[in-house]
């Protein structure tokens, strides 16, 4: 089918009003896990869908997961497939209804639940994380719909839930009890990436939190040599942790940093006053480790110099698990998705995107995890879960023109 992309791109571009509207109607609307104090995704899942079967979008297939700690009863997940010229591939796009509290209110110049625009800008809880892939996968879509082109291949816009507290109720539900994706399918997931929009994010670094409990005798300050210090013992554990960036030292430059991480973070309260020796003391250790390694591998150096200190101080410590998630196979450069995002970026945005992996996680080291290659990009200022958080109307255009140019030339 022949179509002329300036045509699509120049519908696009007059979508700047549908772009505030659809984020107004999505801001208003707090889906906050119960995890986070709130009910749900369903209210917010209600109203996208109202709008979409405005703009003639088509039945959704629903794959609602169980929830009794909501009202609904159910946490929202639905999918709107498109009919493309070849039906053999389907191009998804993965974003996510849930949003983070607010946080501190003082620290927000405006209401977080109330859109604000200022200019090409819009501030307000959700609308980089993650309404800014939302919307631009919707308008460009809705594109489609308007001059009634027939993608290239199938379309899938997925809208989950869960995802910034784990995802049980949301992909990872999903994985587990359905089947949707195919191996060739093309899979984005629009929730990191940069300001230029020039980063295509393929692989993910093992991720290890670590709890750190240590046992010792309290005392008086006075006469120590009637206790044993929890906190003298715990610090030297973590002063050892640095040491695990010389043994596993390998570098990998597809990520930045290049090498594995590994530090002591969160410190908890002992005792509360200065004159006394803390008989227990408990700190975290955060550790971001590149894939070749197994994190049995750190665990099991971290367990030996603890064994060692128990030795020498006369203390107890116990190592607990916190968040736990060894690496899942990276996406190939070579892959379908990122040739497509590479192309489309050089079209819309006229630069010579690169690939890279990350220390955080996404979601799409789930989807990687069940052997489905998929990329996370999106043209965005990493203002998510920040006070005044912020995207600009002009990237989610930009961004839907991508994602356009993808249904349509993949």
């Amino acid at each position: 089918m022949k179509f002329d992309m300036g045509k699509l791109f120049e519908k696009i571009d007059r979508y700047r009003d549908d772009v505030i509207e659809i984020q107004k109607m999505l801001t208003a609307i707090p889906a906050l896990a119960p995890e986070n104090g709130g009910d749900g995704e369903e209210k917010k899942a209600q109203a996208l869908r109202k709008y979409l079967i405005k703009n003639r979008f088509p039945k959704p297939n629903d794959y609602s997961a169980p929830d009794t700690r909501v009202s609904a009863g159910h946490r929202p997940n639905f999918l709107y497939k498109f009919d493309g010229e070849d039906s053999n591939r389907t191009v998804f796009v993965m974003s996510h209804l849930d949003v983070v509290p607010e946080g501190e209110r003082a620290k927000w110049k405006s209401d977080p639940f109330e859109l604000k625009v200022m200019g090409d800008r819009i501030y307000g809880r959700g609308v980089e994380d993650n309404q800014h892939g939302m919307t631009a996968s919707i308008l460009a879509a809705r594109a489609l719909v308007d001059l009634g082109l027939t993608p290239k291949y199938n379309i899938g816009l997925l809208f989950v839930a869960d995802e910034e507290v784990g995802s049980k109720y949301g992909i990872d539900y999903i994985l587990k009890n359905h089947k949707i994706f195919k191996k060739n399918d093309l899979i984005i997931v629009p929730d990191s990436g940069d300001v230029q929009g020039k980063t295509i994010e393929v692989a993910e670094k093992s991720i290890c939190w670590l709890k750190v409990e240590t046992t010792g005798r309290q005392c008086h300050a006075a006469r120590p040599d009637q206790g044993t210090n929890a906190f003298f013992a715990a610090s030297k554990l973590a002063a050892k942790v640095h040491d695990l960036y010389k043994i596993f030292n390998k570098k990998d430059k597809l990520f930045h940093p290049a090498t594995s991480t590994f530090e002591p973070t969160k410190k908890e309260a002992n005792v509360p006053n200065v004159n006394t020796i803390p008989g227990d003391d408990v700190f975290w250790i955060d550790s971001r480790v590149l894939p070749e390694y197994n994190l049995v591998q750190v665990e099991a150096q971290i367990r030996d110099w603890a064994d060692k200190i128990e030795r020498s101080e006369g203390v107890k410590i116990k190592i607990s698990r916190g968040q736990r998630a060894q690496a899942a196979p990276s996406t190939s450069k070579d892959a379908p998705v990122v040739k497509a995002l590479s192309k489309a970026i050089k079209k819309v945005y006229n630069i010579n995107p690169r690939v890279c992996g990350i220390g955080g996680g996404t979601v799409a080291a789930l989807i990687r995890r069940k052997g489905y290659p998929a990329a996370v990009w999106s043209k965005i200022h990493e203002s998510a879960h920040q006070p005044n958080e912020y995207t600009d109307i002009s990237n989610i255009i930009g961004d839907a023109k991508i994602y356009a140019h993808i249904f349509m030339d993949a």
